[in-house]
């Protein structure tokens, strides 16, 4: 029988290799989630492994006709190379954005990325020497490890409970670390699906101030809330300048136009511009002003209620799937938003191996390991909501649970 990471494709692809790589490959691995959609692209799969939003939502036909207008009133703009810093007019939407989720910013203090992901790499190319502390929660978003990694950062998992990470616990571990930066997810986080509450927020802003500390808030999901009450970013609190706030476009319109962003102070906004310049000059033109055409031409908050309506829908049902089906050692989190949950088994569960199972039976999720840091996650798994009609998820349970009772 194959071992696990050979199963899905994950063995070390450096063990045989004589070339002269880099030193920092050596800490890497693909990601889990990559191999598995390879798997799950198949049709028969059920898959609640990737964190993709619901292709039916997308906003096609408003977005063609988003196009369409860049390209008859602006095309050869459209077409042409662009401000490292991203196109005026999309930068301005952003600010005034920025201003509506309860942060204080100007055109000036936006860069537009590819996709949020970029933020993760440019911040680390910025703070981050071989050796130097990361504080995550733990469990974490593994794209950021993986980013932070490619930098030879030691990583630190900050102590979450229920409610997430604890603000209380980080002096002590400033003290013992003297981390670089601090990476959250407050609004429905991935992989757990936990929210910060406003306090922690306050606190972690507070104690960033207090210890000189950088912290990237990266809120990918926050307008993606379909219970409860919308909560200020941390940056919200920020008056010392130390939070650098990154959001995307990928999950309130599409993740193929690849546009994200990141509010930061002008000392890391000039040094972030710097080394985008570097890596890809800038992000595209065409996609920038085909965002911002859509944005202005159409009614966002409707497009948004539909999303909140549909994945509330979803969530729903998953988890009505699975206090019908699973068994009673088996608990998971409620997200009041965003895509995911996060399922804890029994100690004795190995989620790699239950993946192996599952996929002969033709469902599919994340192991939770690769979202740990340190080690970790062994008997935890992530399941996605967002990418399943509801009869799929159902049939998708009902397969699951019939494994999880062996």
């Amino acid at each position: 029988m194959l071992a696990p990471d050979d199963a899905f494709g994950l063995a070390d692809p450096m063990s045989a290799a004589h070339q002269p790589f880099a030193r920092r490959l050596a800490q890497m691995r693909p990601s889990t989630i990559r191999e598995i959609l390879k798997v799950t692209a198949q049709p028969e799969i059920i898959s609640f492994a990737g964190g993709l939003p619901a292709p039916e939502l997308f906003p096609v036909a408003q977005v063609k006709a988003a196009a369409d207008t860049v390209l008859s009133q602006n095309g050869a703009a459209a077409l042409q190379y662009g401000p490292s810093e991203g196109v005026p007019a999309l930068r301005e939407w952003i600010a005034t954005e920025m201003g509506a989720r309860g942060i204080r910013a100007v055109a000036d203090d936006v860069l537009v990325t590819n996709g949020s992901q970029q933020v993760l790499d440019l911040v680390g190319k910025v703070f981050l020497d071989p050796g130097d502390v990361v504080l995550t929660e733990n469990p974490t978003y593994l794209a950021a490890i993986q980013s932070f990694q490619t930098f030879e950062a030691k990583f630190v998992p900050v102590p979450t409970d229920a409610d997430g990470l604890i603000p209380e616990a980080l002096p002590e571990l400033i003290k013992q670390h003297r981390p670089k930066l601090l990476y959250t997810i407050p609004n429905f986080q991935n992989p757990t699906g936990i929210t910060l509450s406003a306090a922690r927020r306050q606190a972690l802003a507070r104690i960033a101030a207090e210890h000189k500390l950088t912290i990237v808030e990266d809120d990918p999901y926050g307008k993606l809330r379909y219970r409860g009450a919308d909560i200020p970013p941390i940056k919200h609190w920020d008056d010392a300048g130390c939070v650098l706030y990154a959001s995307t476009f990928s999950k309130t319109i599409a993740p193929g136009l690849r546009l994200g962003w990141v509010v930061a102070p002008p000392e890391v906004f000039s040094r972030m511009l710097i080394l985008k310049q570097a890596s890809d000059l800038h992000t595209s033109s065409f996609d920038q002003r085909v965002a911002h055409a859509y944005l202005t031409a159409n009614d966002q908050a409707a497009h948004l209620g539909k999303i909140r309506s549909a994945y509330g829908e979803r969530f729903g049902i998953l988890d009505e799937a699975l206090r019908a089906a699973m068994p009673s050692d088996y608990h998971w989190t409620k997200p009041d938003g965003g895509m995911f949950l996060w399922v804890t088994g029994p100690a004795a569960l190995d989620a790699l191996q239950l993946l192996e199972k599952a996929i002969a039976q033709k469902v599919a999720f994340v192991p939770g390991r690769d979202f740990f840091p340190a080690d970790g996650g062994r008997n935890h798994f992530r399941l996605n909501f967002s990418n399943s009609t509801p009869d799929r998820i159902r049939e998708g349970v009902r397969r699951l649970a019939a494994l999880c009772h062996g």
